[in-house]
């Protein structure tokens, strides 16, 4: 397919502006939806959408072997850093806790040189202890305000590395659209028992609340916003490359700052300004550069991909 990258960055463009609206539903659900029933329509919905979408374009789903079990800890995975941010955003500004967990590609050059033996110069490895050092300014003043959960979204960030790191091993062998159908359904099936069994226990994390009419609208859309993030960052993907569409993703964190102040009146204070502005700066740096140093190769899935396989 011939590429077209003006379609291909609005295409990520719109995930940029998706994917922090389907974080703010999430935040206006915190208070209202226990988590595990959040959990559960997220990826019922999920579910829903893509499985008509794999019949109707016949894309491969079916799996087996090495895997299939890498893809039921890779849904485990999924629905753990899905949980910690969901409970994350009750706490935190939506800013904060999308910034902080901008952590991830820093943590996957990390894991990767020691994980999958991948060579990083010393040039983008002090830029991930820069990115280190600002998502720290990030997280110092939440974490003042509202002790442990400001480091949720590390836990996220080190969650989803290890989720990408899964991805990786299976990439070439799955299409991703049947790839989130699976985990759809998958994660369904392990959510679902947890929430018969417990869902009439007042105060617990699978509490079942019925929902109102304006909250199962709310429910509906957290999971169609999820979905769509995924398909926009997989077309934008098909119709511009990768080293293109990277520096791009980092108009997510403003986004988000957008749609905090718009929706919830919250924007991040000094410190956590100058924090995000230095973890943008150190993620652009280490796009660049690997840019640089393999023009004619691919560039490793930025954030955006990684945020997109997690949502």
């Amino acid at each position: 397919m011939m590429d077209r990258p003006l379609l291909g960055i609005g295409l990520m463009l719109g995930f940029c502006v998706v994917a922090p609206m389907g974080d703010a539903v999430a935040k206006l659900l915190g208070g209202v939806v226990p988590i595990g029933e959040l959990l559960l329509w997220r990826f019922a919905v999920q579910a829903l959408v893509l499985i008509p979408l794999i019949m109707a374009t016949g894309r491969p789903w079916r799996m087996r072997g090495r895997v299939l079990r890498l893809t039921i800890l890779r849904t485990v995975l999924h629905g753990v850093g899905i949980a910690m941010m969901f409970t994350a955003l009750r706490y935190l500004p939506l800013a904060d806790a999308v910034a902080i967990a901008f952590v991830m590609p820093f943590l996957m050059m990390v894991l990767g040189h020691y994980v999958l033996q991948e060579e990083i110069g010393w040039r983008r490895m002090v830029a991930c202890a820069v990115g280190f050092i600002g998502t720290l300014l990030v997280v110092q003043p939440s974490f003042q305000q509202v002790g442990w959960p400001a480091l949720l979204p590390l836990g996220v960030a080190l969650n989803f590395a290890f989720f990408m790191l899964v991805t990786r091993q299976i990439a070439k062998e799955t299409d991703p659209i049947g790839l989130q159908a699976v985990s759809g359904v998958m994660a369904v099936v392990m959510i679902a028992p947890a929430i018969l069994l417990f869902g009439h226990v007042e105060g617990s994390a699978f509490e079942w609340v019925t929902p109102s009419t304006d909250t199962l609208g709310l429910l509906l859309g957290i999971g169609l916003l999820g979905t769509l993030a995924h398909l926009l960052m997989t077309w934008s993907l098909r119709y511009a490359p990768s080293a293109t569409l990277a520096p791009m993703q980092y108009l997510e964190i403003p986004f988000a700052t957008l749609i905090g102040w718009i929706i919830f009146s919250e924007l991040p204070n000094a410190l956590a300004s100058v924090g995000i502005l230095i973890t943008i700066a150190a993620g652009l740096y280490i796009v660049l550069r690997e840019r640089a140093i393999s023009r004619s190769a691919p560039t490793p899935p930025g954030p955006a991909q990684m945020r997109s396989a997690a949502e």
